[in-house]
């Protein structure tokens, strides 16, 4: 299917967004929220799609499945607006799995040696195991007034995207990233780092940071990781005093990192608040292998409601006595699920250095 060119001049998301908000005005309805859709003529897609999913289908229309590709390429778009905004999406040459499938992976590898004519040739055993990335879902929920949405303007859509991919994006890049978070069964992955077995800082000086950054790239060259597509992870405070550390002559030691990013030791640096500060101030930085970081991605979904009452919390439970009425408050409550999950090839792709205290 060929997108209507009107389209690619919208910022990414702004037709899914549409799409939600036209369904929220139209309170569920989707002819009410086709004929609410008309007024985007710069994105006919949105009507399209509600519109089908209204049509009855037929073999005798060649074109029935056609919307269902034009939603998946709007929720595309959205995903294609949520990457650049995750930790995930900005590492390139992540090692692309799907779900439910049992892959085998390497926990250590062959190894090859010289032989002379007519000797023994020597064999090495390779040691797998198995695992499968099953489909977790990841949730944000905002809830709007009726007004905001019946009346939506431009600006207000991009509101509910800025705040729907921020949710889904802290949520992602915590989960990712941080070593204190273990594998909650059917709910949630271990981060990237949960595991491995860190190595302290040993200080904030030009030499004791050079002595942590070669432990780190050693203990990997050592298992066999070549660190090709290796990127680093932490958070702004610590890009932030790397790039003002000078040396002896008064010159930036480092200074192809800044606070947005850059490089390090030849390597990608990644910022981002997500990375964790624990009560004592420190921090972590993380050197992973990308091309050794399996991820599992789905596509992103929406749910309105006016009808339903919802825990306004961030931790509801099962339990819980007050809830606030969507339809009695004039809501409309947008929930947007997200499956991922994430797995190491190897543990030693991934090193962390502790007790970073800069």
């Amino acid at each position: 299917m060929e997108i209507p060119r009107t389209i690619s001049a919208l910022p990414k998301g702004t037709a899914f967004m549409r799409y939600a908000m036209a369904l929220a005005v139209a309170k569920g309805s989707l002819p009410d929220a086709a004929e609410y859709a008309k007024q985007w003529r710069d994105s006919p897609q949105v009507a399209e799609v509600l519109r089908a999913a209204v049509a009855v289908g037929s073999t005798d229309v060649s074109a029935w499945a056609k919307p269902l590709s034009i939603y998946d390429q709007m929720a595309g778009e959205f995903i294609d607006a949520l990457r650049p905004a995750t930790i995930i999406g900005r590492i390139g040459g992540l090692a692309r799995a799907p779900f439910n499938v049992r892959m085998a992976r390497a926990t250590s590898g062959t190894s090859a040696d010289w032989v002379g004519q007519s000797a023994p040739k020597p064999i090495s055993k390779m040691s797998l195991d198995s695992i499968t990335l099953q489909p977790l879902k990841v949730v944000a929920t905002c809830v709007l007034s009726d007004e905001l949405v019946r009346f939506s303007s431009p600006p207000a859509v991009a509101t509910v995207q800025r705040d729907l991919i921020a949710a889904l994006a802290a949520r992602l890049d915590s989960a990712f990233i941080d070593p204190t978070l273990s594998a909650v069964t059917n709910v949630s992955p271990a981060s990237i780092t949960s595991g491995i077995s860190a190595t302290s800082s040993t200080g904030s000086s030009v030499a004791q940071i050079v002595t942590d950054v070669k432990a780190a790239l050693a203990a990997g060259i050592a298992a066999g990781i070549t660190w090709q597509t290796g990127v680093w992870v932490m958070h702004p405070r610590t890009a932030l005093y790397l790039s003002g550390v000078l040396t002896a002559g008064n010159v930036p030691m480092w200074p192809t990192i800044s606070v947005k990013g850059g490089t390090w030791y030849g390597l990608p640096v990644i910022t981002s608040s997500s990375v964790p500060i624990d009560t004592g101030a420190d921090t972590y930085i993380t050197l992973l292998d990308a091309a050794n970081i399996l991820l599992a991605e789905g596509t992103v979904t929406l749910d309105i409601s006016t009808q339903a009452s919802l825990q306004m919390v961030t931790n509801p439970s099962a339990s819980a006595t007050e809830t606030v009425s969507l339809w009695q408050s004039n809501l409309v409550g947008i929930r947007s699920e997200m499956y991922a999950n994430w797995a190491r090839k190897h543990d030693a792709a991934v090193a962390v250095i502790d007790d970073v205290a800069f």
